[in-house]
């Protein structure tokens, strides 16, 4: 737990430094297209690490195998690169 909270905070901490130097571009386009970026990016991770962490955290107590499936192809289909790439529209 102590390690996934480090990793967690050095996450955010480094976001915070990214959107740091983005605010310095001088043009509005730049910015924008830094920010849209950024904000993907995200978004695909925050998608892969909250399904990983639903998946592996929930208590074996409460089981139910549609809850499971769902969390299963989230997790294996939200695979950051993949995902990105499918957005940005370089894959084809």
């Amino acid at each position: 737990a102590c390690l996934f909270f480090l990793c967690f905070i050095l996450f955010v901490l480094s976001y915070v430094q990214i959107f740091r130097v983005v605010l310095r571009i001088p043009s509005e386009r730049g910015r924008y297209k830094a920010f849209s970026t950024c904000l993907l990016q995200l978004a695909v991770v925050s998608l892969f690490v909250s399904t990983a962490t639903s998946a592996y955290l929930k208590p074996s107590s409460i089981s139910f195998p549609s809850l499971d499936l769902v969390l299963a192809v989230l997790f294996s289909c939200s695979e950051p690169t993949h995902l990105y790439h499918v957005a940005t529209g370089a894959l084809r």
